[in-house]
C-alpha cells in the first residue's frame, strides 16, 4: 500500500526557500530534532509493540544524525539555531488525531507517514532547485530518507491494523492534509 498527496506544493514555496535558504536550514534542523523526539515518544508510548520500538529506535537515531548534518551546514554559514517554534502544519494535522488507544495509534502512524511523504516531496523540490552541488547531494539523500520513512510508518500501520481500517482513515487524513497545505502561509520553512 502506498499513497499520493492530494495537493502538490506550489512553486512559490520553492521560490521562497531558495530566496531565504538560511531560514530554511534553521527550520530544517528544528524539524529533524522534533522528528527524533517524536520517534522516542512513540517507542516510549508503546513499549509492548516490539517491532515499533525497534523501528522507532532506529528512526530516532537516523533523525538525530540528520539534525547533526544540518547543524554542520548551519555552522558553516555562521548561523545560530533559534528557539523552538510551533509548526502549524504538524499541529493542525495532530488536531485530527482521534482519542482511544487503537484509533490514536493508527492516526499517529498515518499522520507520521503523511508528514514524511510531504517532507520527501518538498526536500525533492529543494534538491532540484539548488545549484550548490554539495547541498543538492545532501537534499537528494534527505529526500530518499523521507521516502523510506513514509513507507516505514505505513508498514507499521499495516502490521498492527487491518487494511480495511487503514485505507478509509488514510483518505480522510489526506483530505485534511490537503486543506492544511492549501491554506498554509508560504514561507521559507519545511511546512
Amino acid at each position: 500500500m502506498t499513497f499520493e498527496l492530494l495537493t502538490p506544493t506550489k512553486p512559490t514555496w520553492t521560490e521562497a526557500v531558495v530566496a531565504d535558504f538560511d531560514t530554511f536550514l534553521l527550520d530544517h534542523a528544528a524539524c529533524e530534532r522534533k522528528a527524533s523526539s517524536m520517534a522516542m515518544s512513540m517507542l516510549l508510548h508503546y513499549p509492548d509493540l516490539e517491532n515499533l520500538v525497534k523501528e522507532m529506535t532506529k528512526l530516532a537515531i537516523e533523525e538525530l544524525l540528520h539534525f547533526k548534518a544540518v547543524m554542520a551546514h548551519i555552522h558553516e554559514r555562521g548561523l545560530v539555531l533559534p528557539g523552538d517554534e510551533k509548526d502549524p502544519y504538524v499541529n493542525e494535522l495532530r488536531q485530527a488525531q482521534r482519542r482511544g488507544s487503537q484509533e490514536y495509534l493508527l492516526d499517529r502512524l498515518i499522520i507520521a507517514s503523511i508528514i514524511e511523504k510531504r517532507g520527501a516531496e518538498r526536500f525533492g523540490l529543494v534538491a532540484e532547485a539548488l545549484t550548490d552541488v554539495k547541498l543538492k547531494k545532501f537534499y537528494t539523500k534527505i529526500t530518499e530518507s523521507e521516502q523510506r520513512h513514509y513507507l516505514l510508518f505505513l508498514d507499521l500501520a499495516k502490521e498492527y491494523f487491518n487494511p480495511e481500517i487503514i485505507e478509509p482513515r488514510l483518505n480522510e487524513l489526506l483530505i485534511i492534509e490537503a486543506k492544511i497545505i492549501d491554506n498554509l502561509k508560504i514561507k521559507s520553512a519545511l511546512h
